[in-house]
């Protein structure tokens, strides 16, 4: 069985390390590559986040190029005010707890590797864009034929019933909605979008971080403290339906992607609000087929949470 070969775009914070991890440990996955872009963190820190997980895994042959920094569109970048200073070290407070790599970038220009990667490829090569959406807008804008040359593209961000920075909006969306939006009607022929309303079905417990400790692995421990500090986090800020537990947004995705049945889903058409004051960035899922457009996703609405957890206990205890 051939393995899916596959390129991330991320803005690395805790859920996207553990994603990495979990691509890049994964036996049937070739990680070929990672993009990096603003979000969780300023685009510095989620490029050396990036670099320092692989690093600490083993994995410092995946190269990691670094991206936009800004929305593509918008002068302003909302995302800014959620940059939390935690100390003199760290002012923005967004570099994960683990040894921090001094490994260089491959380049500073995702974008135009993502489509010259595209352009030459002969194997198909899944891209999974689990941060906001600007490489990936970018590349559209670039080259007319990006969206023909990506066989499948696994979108982590959204949600239909769930929003997490706005009631209506999740933060990956909202952070660029206008890059969102253009991706979405850039023609991909195979779209898969993870939503916030499959990632919150998907909970993973603080006892579950317990074990992933135990396995003893780095991995695992790094796994481990990086869910830790999403509990923690979830248990300060939202009530959650499990207690002592956070989702794993981004990992689901790489899950999905070698195991399918991770996650159910349903055809609808997606869109994104641009211009609402009380709707910015909320991904319009026609669930009820009234807008009169054809399906442009495939939507996840579930998730086994119990064999997504142990699928990551089998990959990070190997690790």
């Amino acid at each position: 069985m051939s393995k899916h070969r596959l390129i991330i775009d991320c803005d690395t914070g805790t859920d996207d390390a553990v994603a990495l991890m979990l691509a890049a440990l994964h036996p049937e996955i070739d990680l070929i590559g990672v993009t990096t872009v603003f979000g969780n963190a300023p685009l510095t820190a989620t490029t050396t986040n990036s670099i320092s997980v692989l690093d600490l895994i083993g994995r410092s042959d995946v190269p990691v190029h670094a991206g936009l920094p800004r929305p593509l569109v918008r002068k302003t970048m909302p995302a800014e005010r959620f940059f939390k200073p935690d100390s003199v070290q760290d002012p923005h407070g967004t570099y994960l707890d683990i040894p921090r790599s001094t490994r260089a970038t491959a380049s500073n220009r995702a974008v135009e590797w993502l489509i010259e990667t595209y352009r030459k490829a002969t194997e198909p090569i899944t891209l999974m864009p689990i941060g906001p959406l600007t490489n990936i807008a970018a590349a559209v804008a670039q080259e007319p034929k990006f969206a023909e040359w990506v066989p499948r593209l696994i979108v982590m961000g959204g949600g239909h019933e769930v929003g997490n920075m706005t009631p209506s909006a999740e933060f990956n969306i909202w952070a660029d909605p206008e890059a969102a939006a253009s991706v979405l009607d850039a023609g991909f022929k195979d779209v898969l979008m993870v939503p916030l309303d499959a990632t919150h079905k998907a909970l993973v417990t603080a006892a579950q971080c317990d074990a992933l400790e135990a396995l003893g692995t780095p991995a695992g421990k790094a796994a481990a403290i990086f869910i830790q500090r999403r509990v923690a986090s979830y248990e300060s800020s939202q009530k959650m339906d499990v207690p002592k537990s956070a989702p794993v947004h981004d990992a689901l995705c790489v899950a999905a992607l070698v195991e399918p049945h991770i996650i159910t889903t349903r055809r609808h058409h997606v869109a994104v609000e641009t211009t609402g004051t009380l709707t910015l960035g909320r991904t319009v899922v026609d669930t009820h087929f009234r807008g009169g457009k054809e399906p442009n996703a495939a939507v996840a609405f579930d998730a086994n949470a119990q064999r997504f957890v142990d699928l990551m206990v089998e990959i990070f205890a190997k690790s």
